[in-house]
C-alpha cells in the first residue's frame, strides 16, 4: 500500500543558505529545466493573475507547472507583487511554492518562494545574457540597471557567478534613496565604475548590457534611436519597451506563448502588427543553435518567467535540506487517510 508523503515546511533562511554561492550550480538547473520545456518534458499552463479593482497595482499570480526528468515533481508558486510595500519597508513581492508527489499527487512540502523566485529569475537573466553574448561573440564590459529592487541585485550576483566582469556599472532608478543605495551594494563588491543617471536614455546608451527590472505596468522607454549601439537588453519586468523598440530588435523569449499575453510588451507589438513575425526564436533554440542572436541590432530578452524553472530550484532545495538533515516536517498534517474512518 502506497503511504502518503510527510509533509515538509522550508524555511527561506534554508533556501538562502541552500542557494547562496551556488550561482552557477543553480544556473546550469535552470539551463537543464529550459531544454527540458523545449523538449516537451514539461507542462507549464497559463500563469493566473488575481487582480484587484480597487487596488489595481496589486496582484497574486499563481503558477501550476509539471517537470519530467531528474527533477521530477507537480507544483505551484503562489507569488504576490504588492509594490507599495517598498515605502513600509519591506519587499514588494512575497510567495510560497508546494511540491506535489509525481505519483501520489499529495503535496509534500511547502517552500518560502521569494528567494527561488529571485534565484530562478537571476539565473535565467544571466544564462541568457551568457549565451546570447557568447554567440554573438563579445561579453558586455559595460552594464546598466533600470530598476534596483532585489531582483537587479540578484541578477548583479548571478551574472558575477556566471563569470561576467564590467569596466563601468549604471544605475538608473525613480527613487533617488534606492539608487543611492543599489550604489553602495555594488560599491562591495565591483571594482569598475559605478555611475548613477539621471535618464534611462544615458544610462542606455551608455551600457553595452541594459537590465529592466522595475514595475512599470506600461512602456516608459519609447525611443528606438537609443539603442542604435546594439546593445543587449535583459527585459525581465517586461513591459518597459515600446512596440517600436520591439519590432527594431532582434527578440528572444523563453516561450512565445506564454510571452504573448498581459500587456507584455511583445504583446503590445503583436497587438500592433498582428502577427509574431518579430520574434526570432526562445532561448532553448538559441541553446540548440537554431536561432543565432545577430551583432548588428539590439537583441531583447524578454522572460515571461516559467513555474518550470521555479520546481527545478525548489526541488534542488528540498534534496539539500533533506540531505543535510534539517528538513521539518509537520507531524499528523494528513490526519483522516482511512477510506471508511
Amino acid at each position: 500500500m502506497t503511504q502518503a508523503p510527510s509533509f515538509a515546511v522550508i524555511s527561506g533562511a534554508q533556501i538562502h543558505d541552500a542557494v547562496t554561492g551556488r550561482e552557477e550550480q543553480v544556473t546550469r538547473m535552470v539551463e537543464a529545466a529550459y531544454r527540458l520545456h523545449g523538449e516537451g518534458q514539461t507542462i507549464n499552463p497559463d500563469s493566473y493573475f488575481l487582480r484587484f479593482p480597487d487596488r489595481p497595482s496589486d496582484r497574486i499570480i499563481a503558477l501550476p507547472a509539471s517537470v519530467k526528468g531528474d527533477v521530477g515533481v507537480h507544483g505551484i508558486k503562489w507569488i504576490s507583487s504588492f509594490p507599495g510595500n517598498v515605502a513600509n519597508g519591506i519587499p514588494r513581492a512575497s510567495a510560497v511554492l508546494i511540491l506535489n508527489d509525481a505519483e501520489t499527487g499529495y503535496p509534500f512540502a511547502c517552500l518560502e518562494s521569494s528567494i527561488i523566485s529571485a534565484a530562478r529569475t537571476a539565473a535565467s537573466a544571466a544564462l541568457a545574457a551568457a549565451t546570447l553574448a557568447d554567440k554573438r561573440g563579445d561579453r558586455p564590459r559595460r552594464v546598466g540597471f533600470i530598476g534596483v529592487g532585489i531582483i537587479a541585485r540578484y541578477i548583479h550576483t548571478y551574472l558575477a557567478g556566471n563569470g561576467f566582469t564590467f569596466d563601468s556599472l549604471g544605475i538608473h532608478d525613480l527613487s533617488p534613496e534606492h539608487a543611492e543605495g543599489f550604489k553602495g551594494y555594488l560599491e562591495r563588491s565591483e571594482k569598475g565604475e559605478i555611475t548613477i543617471h539621471e535618464s534611462a536614455e544615458s544610462l542606455i546608451r551608455s551600457s553595452d548590457l541594459v537590465v529592466f527590472a522595475t514595475v512599470a505596468g506600461e512602456p516608459h522607454v519609447t525611443d528606438p534611436a537609443w539603442f542604435t549601439h546594439n546593445p543587449l537588453v535583459l527585459h525581465i519586468s517586461l513591459r518597459d519597451l515600446s512596440p517600436e523598440i520591439i519590432l527594431s530588435s532582434c527578440n528572444i523569449v523563453d516561450d512565445v506563448e506564454h510571452c504573448m499575453k498581459a500587456n507584455t510588451s511583445p504583446h503590445l507589438a503583436e497587438q500592433q502588427v498582428g502577427n509574431r513575425d518579430f520574434v526570432d526564436g526562445t532561448l532553448y533554440d538559441v541553446l540548440t543553435g537554431k536561432t543565432t542572436p545577430p551583432a548588428d541590432k539590439p537583441v531583447v530578452f524578454s522572460p515571461f518567467g516559467l513555474g518550470v524553472l521555479d520546481l527545478a530550484v525548489a526541488r534542488y532545495v528540498y534534496n539539500e535540506v533533506t540531505a543535510s538533515g534539517t528538513l521539518h516536517t509537520v507531524p499528523g498534517f494528513f490526519h483522516d487517510l482511512s477510506r471508511y474512518g
